[in-house]
């Protein structure tokens, strides 16, 4: 395999889903966290646009002091909440773009 350099992956459990049960190796950002959601385009076997599978990360797990142990990936059906950011003075369920 060839050196990456400073670019560090993790190997990252999916539950749920079409990937349920299959380790990934995923590319942590600056802080050293996986991306809060992971999407993997599907191409479509008729030639149509392509079906997204949407994975939130959840925690991987804690150990019997309390302590995280990684992060794992969950199946998202909807694919739709946390797509936008949550600010503190936006109200729950308020579409971002009206005009109030």
């Amino acid at each position: 395999m060839a050196d990456t350099g400073a670019v560090k992956s993790e190997d990252t459990p999916f539950e749920g889903g079409p990937m349920d049960g299959r380790v990934l190796p995923v590319l942590l950002g600056p802080t050293g966290h996986p991306p809060k959601t992971y999407r993997i385009p599907v191409p479509d076997a008729a030639g149509g646009p392509p079906t997204v599978l949407v994975y939130r990360r959840v925690p991987g797990g804690h150990s019997r002091l309390g302590i995280q142990k990684g992060w794992k990936y969950a199946y998202d059906p909807e694919g739709k909440a946390g797509d936008r950011p949550r600010w503190p003075w936006s109200r729950p369920g308020r579409p971002a773009d009206t005009d109030g």
